[in-house]
């Protein structure tokens, strides 16, 4: 289905007024035409009878008359043929025949920017009974008009497994946009849910691929060769991937993703915290080892800084006794409280 643009319909203005000065020719021609039948005369029929046939069907034309916003479209059909789509804002006249069409106008999802146009003054000039179809008639368009404004989608956050089969919790936004109206309204059923579904396997599809943080042999690119790539520590490639790859399944509805962003990435609540315990003691490690580093670094120059000077001469046995006496110091996790021996150390 190919999209084709009606770019010569901005005629809504004249076709209005026009309609407007036959009503009142109409009702004029009414009053006069009646009085002229009082008299007998022919030519109060001849205005009598045109007067009363616009005034039942003159509200007709007026079904015809479309106004559009900015970044606003109207896909259109005539007895059930796709006609053309209305592009851009004016105020247009087409078949009044022709209906909106829009499957997913009703459809209200986590997002913004959805189209909800429940008022429309355009026939409030009307001041005739039959006035009130045409505004119901216009009002109803309203509600099938598709909006080609940037939305986001916000789906609700999913429960998901890892690459090392970790539950995990992540929730996305996505930034989109309609491109071809002609194929979101008719290549899919409804293309609001479509986009949501799509967005859920899409996320499912990617977030298997990446460890929650960087675990060791985890191939994440498909090369074959292991990288550091996780979830937590690769988030705009993960997010490019998942833009990318609801794009791949979206083409067909005529939909454009402009962006895709992590907003929410967790461990499921029965392993959070057990994953917390194991952050902590492999936080605890890693500063333990830098402690004993240090402490280790710290002993070495004491030695060779006493044994340059000859401040003192230590034998092998004073050596170990100070390395041991230093380390404890260094390495302990309270303050050393030191012991002051007066005598000898023999």
């Amino acid at each position: 289905m190919e999209e084709k643009i009606l770019n010569t319909k901005k005629n809504g203005m004249p076709v209005m007024l026009l309609c407007i000065l036959l009503y009142v020719a109409a009702i004029l021609g009414i009053v006069f035409g009646g009085i002229n039948l009082d008299k007998g005369r022919m030519i109060g029929l001849a205005m009598f009878i045109p007067g009363i046939v616009w005034v039942l069907l003159g509200w007709i034309p007026f079904c015809g008359l479309k106004v559009l916003k900015p970044q606003e479209a109207l896909v259109l059909t005539l007895f059930g043929k796709y006609i053309g789509t209305l592009k851009g804002e004016g105020f247009y006249f087409v078949n009044p025949f022709c209906t909106g069409v829009n499957p997913a106008a009703a459809t209200k999802l986590s997002q913004s920017g959805d189209v909800d146009n429940s008022q429309n003054n355009l026939l409030g000039v009307l001041t005739n009974a039959n006035s009130a179809n045409a505004a119901a008639v216009q009002a109803a368009e309203n509600g099938k008009k598709i909006s080609l404004k940037i939305m986001t989608l916000s789906n609700s956050r999913q429960k998901i497994n890892d690459c090392l089969g970790n539950p995990i919790e992540i929730g996305i936004a996505v930034m989109w946009r309609v491109v071809d109206t002609a194929k979101a309204v008719f290549n899919v059923d409804n293309y609001k849910e479509y986009l949501s579904l799509q967005c859920d396997t899409a996320l499912r599809n990617i977030v298997r691929i990446y460890p929650y943080d960087v675990a060791p042999g985890v191939d994440t690119t498909g090369d074959g060769i292991a990288d550091e790539g996780s979830l937590r520590g690769s988030s705009e490639t993960v997010a490019m991937r998942i833009r990318d790859e609801i794009q791949s399944k979206v083409e067909t509805a005529g939909i454009e993703i402009l962006e895709a962003r992590i907003t929410y990435l967790a461990y499921a609540p029965e392993i959070a915290a057990v994953m917390l315990q194991r952050q902590q003691a492999s936080a605890i490690i890693d500063a333990r080892k830098m402690i004993v580093d240090g402490a280790v670094g710290m002993v070495e120059m004491a030695l060779e800084r006493l044994s340059e000077r000859g401040t003192v001469q230590l034998d092998e046995e004073r050596k170990a006794a100070m390395v041991s006496n230093l380390l404890v110091v260094l390495c302990g996790n309270k303050d050393a409280q030191p012991v002051v021996n007066s005598g000898s150390l023999y």
